[in-house]
């Protein structure tokens, strides 16, 4: 470990004293990694883990007295362990700042007790503790940089005659265990890094300075180098600090922040200290994390500048020259019969041309590639190619001949057609940059960036070569041999990534795309099979989006041509997987075309003809282009607008499942819009997805099962699924442990069906709330959290909370309570907190720590977590046998939840209100809670419109006023006059909580006048009659105590 800190982490350079560890994502992987291994050390290794370290490890802490509970013994400002080494010493001692730790097993529960302090804590203590070996084992274990073998260490281990000896030696091969795992998991991180140059940031500045200046309009307002002079090496950093890699310092002045003053160096760009106070210097410490161009970090730190940066014209976002004056091909007529030798001639100069402009565009792309990459810039088909393959190709292509594709018959004969080459960008998409406001559904997974791969011009296989041959043919032949070479081309196993790469290295790619644009149908069908089947790969799909290929097979659409549709309309199924793609084929019209191949007479046939067989295939082609971009919210629109819903709808009554499952699919896709969710339920699909549960097909079983997941959110549709015949196969599903996604599809509509207390009798009656605990161990946490929602939503009825218990099902639940993922902790916590309803689950609850976990988990920084586990807290709090004591056990647990109060979100603030409401019908813990402020913070909350807060709010204060002079205090701090208000509410719930907060604030005088100032009588005097018994009680009783409080002064007044 001692190793790793001194070579792999990196520590600060600037500034004086022993230095500091860095905050990079290099030392926040080792931290990480040093954490678990510390964590974990005391139950893997528990007689390890009870060695007395030699020297104990020392170092200022952040963790107050509060955090530490059992095994310590807490004095004061002072804590110390229980447990003790043979010196009778503890083995883990707090004195103000001061923690000193002396072996793994209490390093260990520091870890755990420190929760999200951790990483803190171990950075503090490894740099209080630069070689921790020495401190554990003793000096003679210290890193040595001159001998570092094992043999070395090991001889030191055996001439030792310290009775532990055994127990060091296994630590110390642990801890250099470790140490070779930091070391080669930095070596991982390093590799991976792109190291900036001089050039490449004087690009990026001067491109960002052509947008910058006092213009709304601007990225920036200015942008400016804090030295002019340049040295020889394009630096700008003074000599000491290049040798730390710093290469030059700029002031970026944004529209919406403060100046920023950053460094730029070979590993990226960084926050730096800004200019120092009275010197001619900056603080070079950096101060933030690295990134890996000044984009990035203004993307970052200025939303004004993500803005404006997506409102500049065109030629902010314009391409290199290298690509605009990159050549393809356009067939056209050529009017003289006289001219085609000419014409022949001179295609196939250009055609050679082309190639030498693509090699070299290439090779142009390799020798930039270490500039900056900006996230608007369409790179357009970035490929690197051997220089060998480049020169044998480039022979080849010298000895072709013309292409001549388009034979066209006319009225006065047969004319020759010719090859025109234009440049790409006419042929291109309209070249926009990407809508930064398009995505709905589409994730980072959906986002995809093309991942370039390391090639080299040796060891390539025979099919790299053998296409290479092909391409020859494929360039320069007359259609027949066109065909031919299509046909060939086939024959290689496209599914292999080498022969993809290969068509799109050796420059095939654009002729195939050009194919699609000759008359020449073979042609055009050759070439579509093989876009469909190269299209797989992620390059190769950005690579047909960047040349043009997309506008083509939108076009090809309305060919009257039934296969040339259909293998059109799967490629585009393929290519539209990330969001520019699934732009461009709105853009040009393409979702109205995919829509109108929907269209079709033969729905519903269960034995089709050949000719109806082929409609249905241009359907399901249709569809799978549709399913792929429908997860653009602005695609989803204009799927609606074109009429695709009741052609979808048609679709879904179909008995092919190999149509079905991508028109579920993309209504299941759709279904994430209120518009597509009512249409589902009005077009009576809820049947049909109900009725393809039972396919044997399980990807149609996990897109109905989606669908329904997302449907069920509304009520009519959850009562058509019950009244369909759906909970049943629903159920039954849950059986399919091993097909992971069709689990969590079906576990998420159990769950929405579930929010209906009539569908859970369903699921009780058929055994879903068993199988659904027996689900609770051993599945990933998309299944868990979908699992736990459902079990949460089952145990509003005690029923179900019983057969819970019964099938062991609280354990696993409170197990989850340890997790991380914030969604299965919503849900948990919820499930959790309602079986702690019945009395006997809360003895288990208890007897597992459960009250403990719920209550850490209001530390948790997710406002609906910290709502969540409060609502939770509430029944347990009601139902635990000596609840006073077990909520005074948890220590700081008080404080931590009066400090919630402070919170923001109104939900955590109902919550805990309720909670307080519970805790404090304990007269020590009421007494706790007051000293800790508890008044005060309630009284701030009391102007609220929000009549779930109202409510909970005024229950809280009815119960805090049982103690001292709370009452008082509530007066004096202005809360008597808005709970008033609320006798106004629409809510009977809040009349009941403020008429029994008002009664007990009537004890004190001051509040009556308050109160009686504010109007009470006349809103009281209304709910006097009401039926509810709690609220008549109440009202009556601060009727009273404001009467005796005027005929008490009366009498004072006249005698």
């Amino acid at each position: 470990m001692g190793t790793a800190l001194a070579r792999a982490a990196q520590w600060t350079a600037a500034g004086s004293g022993t230095g500091t560890l860095e905050i990079t994502p290099l030392n926040e992987s080792l931290l990480n990694q040093i954490i678990t291994f510390a964590e974990d050390f005391s139950t893997r290794h528990p007689q390890e883990a009870a060695f007395v370290f030699r020297e104990p490890l020392e170092w200022k802490t952040q963790l107050g007295c509060s955090v530490f509970g059992e095994g310590y013994d807490i004095n004061g400002a002072t804590v110390q362990s229980e447990a003790k080494g043979k010196d009778d010493q503890p083995l883990l001692v707090l004195t103000g700042s001061t923690l000193r730790v002396r072996s793994f097993d209490q390093l260990s529960c520091l870890l755990q007790i420190a929760m999200e302090k951790k990483l803190k804590e171990a950075q503090a203590c490894l740099e209080a503790n630069r070689d921790p070996i020495v401190k554990i084992l003793g000096p003679e274990y210290g890193t040595v940089e001159e001998d570092t073998s094992m043999l070395h260490l090991l001889d030191k281990v055996k001439k030792d005659d310290d009775p532990e000896t055994d127990i060091k030696r296994k630590i110390f091969l642990l801890l250099h265990q470790l140490d070779l795992q930091l070391l080669n998991s930095s070596l991982k991180h390093i590799s991976q890094d792109v190291r900036l140059n001089p050039a490449a940031i004087n690009n990026e500045v001067n491109l960002l300075k052509n947008f910058s200046g006092k213009g709304e309009e601007t990225v920036l307002e200015s942008l400016e180098y804090t030295s002019d002079y340049t040295f020889s090496n394009g630096c700008r950093a003074p000599p000491w600090r290049q040798v730390h890699g710093e290469i030059c310092y700029l002031v970026i002045k944004p529209h919406d922040t403060d100046p920023l003053y950053i460094t730029c160096s070979t590993a990226g760009v960084f926050l730096n200290g800004g200019e120092l106070k009275g010197k001619d210097d900056i603080d070079y410490e950096r101060k933030s994390y690295v990134y890996k161009d000044i984009v990035t970090f203004l993307r970052e730190r200025s939303p004004r500048f993500v803005e404006n940066m997506a409102k500049q014209e065109y030629n902010f976002f314009k391409e290199p020259t290298y690509e605009k004056n990159y050549q393809r091909m356009e067939v056209v007529d050529a009017k003289v019969p006289g001219q085609s030798q000419n014409l022949y001639d001179f295609t196939k100069k250009n055609v050679c041309e082309k190639v030498k402009s693509s090699a070299a565009r290439r090779r142009s792309i390799d020798k930039k590639k270490l500039e900056p990459s900006m996230k608007w810039k369409n790179t357009g088909l970035c490929a690197s190619h051997s220089d060998k393959a480049a020169k044998k190709d480039t022979e080849e292509e010298g000895r072709s001949s013309a292409v001549s594709l388009k034979i066209k018959k006319k009225a006065s004969g047969i004319s020759s057609e010719s090859v025109k080459i234009q440049p790409a960008s006419k042929c291109k998409a309209s070249g926009k940059f990407e809508d930064i406001s398009e995505s709905s559904s589409e994730t980072e997974e959906d986002e995809e960036q093309p991942i370039r791969h390391q090639e080299g011009n040796t060891d390539l296989p025979s099919e790299y070569w053998g296409i290479q041959k092909l391409a020859k043919y494929l360039k320069g032949g007359n259609p027949t041999a066109t065909v031919i070479a299509l046909c060939s081309m086939r024959d290689f196993n496209l599914a292999q990534e080498t022969c993809q790469l290969a068509i799109r290295d050796i420059g095939c790619l654009e002729v195939l795309i050009n194919l699609l644009d000759t008359e020449e149908i073979k042609c055009q069908i050759g070439s579509l099979k093989i876009l469909k089947e190269i299209s797989q790969n992620t390059l190769i799909r950005h690579a047909i989006a960047d040349l043009g290929g997309l506008q083509i097979m939108v076009k090809i659409l309305d060919s009257p041509d039934k296969d040339l549709k259909c293998l059109a309309a799967e490629t585009i199924a393929n290519v539209a997987r990330f969001k520019r793609a699934r732009r461009t084929v709105r853009q040009h019209g393409g979702i109205k075309r995919l829509v109108g191949l929907l269209e079709c007479i033969s729905v519903g046939s269960t034995s089709l003809t050949l000719y109806q067989g082929k409609d249905t295939e241009i359907a399901r082609c249709g569809a799978l282009a549709l399913w792929s971009c429908s997860k653009s919210i602005k695609n989803k629109e204009a799927i609606r607008k074109a009429g695709g819903i009741p052609l979808l709808a048609r679709w879904l009554k179909c008995s092919h499942a190999n149509i079905l499952t991508p028109v579920v699919g993309t209504l299941q896709e759709c279904a994430s819009e209120p518009s597509y969710r009512l249409a589902i339920r009005t077009e009576g699909m809820i049947e049909n997805l109900v009725k393809n549960l039972s396919s044997e097909h399980e990807e149609l079983q996990m897109h109905c099962a989606s669908a329904i997941f997302k449907c069920a959110e509304d009520k009519e549709t959850r009562d058509l699924v019950r009244q369909h015949g759906g909970l049943q196969p629903l159920s039954v599903l849950l059986g399919n442990s091993e097909n992971k996604r069709l689990l969590a599809a079906v576990t998420g509509a159990i769950w929405k069906c579930a929010i209906s207390g009539e569908n859970v009798s369903k699921f009780r009656e058929y055994k879903a709330i068993e199988a659904l605990v027996g689900l609770l161990i051993d599945q990933p946490e998309e299944v868990l959290i979908n699992v736990v929602g459902a079990l949460g939503e089952c145990c509003q009825e005690p029923i179900n909370r019983t057969i819970i218990r019964k099938c062991g099902g609280i354990p696993p639940l409170v197990k989850l309570l340890t997790g991380t993922d914030q969604a299965l902790l919503v849900n948990v916590t919820k499930a959790v907190g309602a079986c702690a309803t019945e009395p006997e689950n809360m003895m288990i609850i208890d007897h597992l720590d459960g009250v403990r976990l719920l209550w850490s988990l209001l530390k948790n920084p997710n406002p609906d977590v910290q709502a969540s586990a409060a609502w939770a807290i509430c029944p347990c709090i009601e139902n635990a046998k000596d609840a006073g004591e077990m909520v005074r056990s948890f220590v700081g647990g008080l404080e931590l939840i009066v400090n919630l109060l402070k919170s923001k979100n109104k939900e955590v603030l109902a919550s805990v209100c309720a909670a307080i409401t519970n805790i404090a019908k304990d007269e020590e813990n009421l007494a706790v809670i007051t000293d800790h402020g508890v008044v005060p913070l309630l009284s701030k909350l009391a102007n609220t419109n929000n009549d779930k807060l109202r409510r909970h709010l005024a229950e809280a204060i009815s119960h805090c006023c049982m103690w001292g002079s709370n009452r008082v205090t509530f007066g004096e701090t202005k809360a008597v006059a808005p709970l008033v208000c609320y006798l106004k509410s629409n809510d009977p719930s809040v009349h009941r909580a403020t008429a029994q907060a008002l009664y007990q604030l009537s004890e004190d005088p001051n509040n009556c006048i308050t109160m009686h100032e504010n109007g009470v009588v006349k809103l009281l005097l209304a709910m006097v009659g009401s039926t509810d018994e709690a609220l008549q009680e109440a009202a009556a009783g601060c009727i009273a105590n404001i009467r005796r409080l005027a005929l008490a002064t009366e009498k004072a007044k006249y005698g």
